[in-house]
């Protein structure tokens, strides 16, 4: 430990990424990036970004990419607030809205980010086990809390909370924010953001890394009640008062606007996904079932760590967790056909 350090670095434990191996010729299944490149329209917006206009600070408030939001939600200006990622988004709502008495509820099998949030920011929480079938359990979280997070689809599982239970889940919790993590949303699932003008303490999330296939760019939102918003608002400027450059809003903004692009290579992600089940299923493995671009499955006859390695030796990366409860699972990214073709040649093999 460094004599230099604040005292509380040394107790932070920082959240892992997913491995980005630099060999060439892999099948990169592991982070969950999407196999089809960014909206066309994207990369010529920004590309025409690139000249001297970038000796220029940004827009601070970024209007240009929280207008393309709220037009293709149908909410106001002042309901959307952009970010680096929706990590430092879920960082701004963890340091602005969840820091109470009452602890922060959260899955137990979830993204793990979000008790390293916790410990950075000094939030007590507490985990819900989801049910045997993997699933979250809205009764679960009706005890005294200062905030709930969960991912929809849930992460690393995949699996869906019907909109239902999470309005289920707002009526019971009014005095809480209730943040609902979409990174995933559009591979299967209806957006929380259409109940946003009901409840007050709704905070929806979204990023543009995974179903824009912008995740080299780092944009990431949320969509809320104003108050909630004025909150991240007053954060941001506390911490980063120009989080993102003028080429990240032009190309987030793009992409927001060629909705038939990411329609398109959305249902192609889809298809694919359901075309990996059936041959995972076909080889005898468990799959949970995904609304996400990534599948869990496990084997009931084969270790998933040995599974992992013996895949890693035939140029397959996918991701393997240790934690007690899915130690026995992979997950697995949905790739182009052919990735996914490998896959299941080199478990077939296996």
């Amino acid at each position: 430990m460094s004599k230099f350090w604040s005292p509380f670095v040394k107790d932070l434990v920082p959240y892992v990424p997913g491995e980005q191996p630099k060999l060439a010729k892999l099948v990169k299944l592991n982070t969950n990036e999407n196999p089809y490149g960014p909206s066309p329209k994207a990369i010529a917006a920004m590309q025409a970004e690139l000249n001297d206009s970038l000796r220029l600070y940004p827009d601070p408030n970024a209007e240009r990419l929280k207008q393309a939001v709220a037009d293709y939600y149908a909410v106001r200006l002042d309901q959307v607030f952009v970010g680096n990622g929706s990590d430092e988004v879920l960082a701004h709502a963890f340091h602005g809205l969840f820091q109470h008495d009452k602890p922060l509820l959260f899955p137990d099998i979830s993204y793990s980010f979000y008790p390293v949030y916790c410990g950075l920011y000094g939030i007590r929480s507490e985990v819900i086990a989801l049910d045997e079938q993997f699933q979250i359990r809205v009764e679960d979280y009706a005890r005294p809390n200062g905030g709930i997070i969960f991912p929809n689809p849930n992460a690393p599982t995949g699996c869906l909370l019907a909109l239902e239970a999470v309005e289920q889940l707002l009526k019971a919790n009014p005095d809480s924010v209730v943040l609902v993590d979409e990174a995933y949303i559009d591979f299967g699932g209806a957006t929380a953001i259409s109940l946003v003008d009901q409840y007050p303490n709704l905070l929806v999330t979204q990023t543009l890394s995974k179903s824009r296939s912008l995740a080299g760019l780092r944009v990431g939102l949320a969509v809320g009640h104003p108050d909630l918003i004025e909150a991240l608002e007053r954060i941001k400027n506390s911490f980063n008062s120009y989080p993102l450059d003028r080429v990240a809003i032009a190309g987030a903004a793009a992409a927001f606007d060629d909705r038939e692009y990411f329609e398109r290579t959305c249902q192609q992600v889809i298809e694919s996904r359901e075309v990996t089940v059936v041959g995972l299923q076909a080889l005898g493995f468990e799959v949970l079932p995904s609304a996400a671009n990534f599948v869990f499955a496990r084997h009931p006859h084969k270790d998933a760590a040995t599974l992992a390695a013996g895949l890693r030796e035939q140029g397959v990366i996918v991701r393997h967790f240790k934690q007690a409860r899915i130690a026995q699972f992979l997950r697995i990214s949905i790739g182009a056909p052919e990735q996914n073709q490998a896959l299941l040649d080199a478990l077939a093999s296996l």
